[in-house]
């Protein structure tokens, strides 16, 4: 199996969601390829139950002429994210279908990334800042995910 060569490479943990995602989104439509690390560690700011029953409705929205045309939101960890990214993106234009293919999210660090040079996203401790806040993983476990 052959290496990806990642340009940027963004640790998530202990970041707010939202600023990882429009980082990821801008580096991604510059041209670059992305990958994002330890997803499931993002956390979203809010109260957990508002955050939940938030993520809770968007996944029971259904077409009712064609149910399988309703949009779709993974319970996985990391395709929450890679999700919450395309939502910064113009993805049904082509630069920003391009640049959604140049996109990985990774649960975890994965070995293949090991030796790449992390970008942390310089941002004051979050977690002095905000008071209520809901990590990506126990987000998934609340819609529904139970896998570790």
């Amino acid at each position: 199996m052959e290496v990806e060569k990642f340009d940027v490479v963004i640790d998530a943990k202990d970041r707010v969601l939202g600023r990882i995602a429009s980082r990821a989104a801008k580096e991604a439509l510059s041209g670059k390829s992305v990958a994002v690390v330890n997803a499931e560690s993002a956390f979203i700011t809010g109260s957990k139950r508002v955050v939940a029953k938030r993520y809770r409705t968007r996944l029971n929205l259904q077409e009712k002429a064609n149910p399988e045309h309703s949009p779709y939101w993974s319970r996985r960890p990391d395709m929450l994210v890679r999700r919450v990214i395309r939502g910064m993106m113009p993805y049904r234009k082509p630069t920003g279908k391009s640049a959604y293919r140049r996109l990985r999210v990774y649960s975890g660090m994965p070995k293949e990334l090991a030796n790449h040079h992390v970008l942390h996203i310089e941002t004051s401790n979050p977690k002095t800042i905000y008071v209520k806040y809901v990590y990506i993983k126990e987000l998934s476990k609340l819609l529904g995910y139970n896998r570790e």
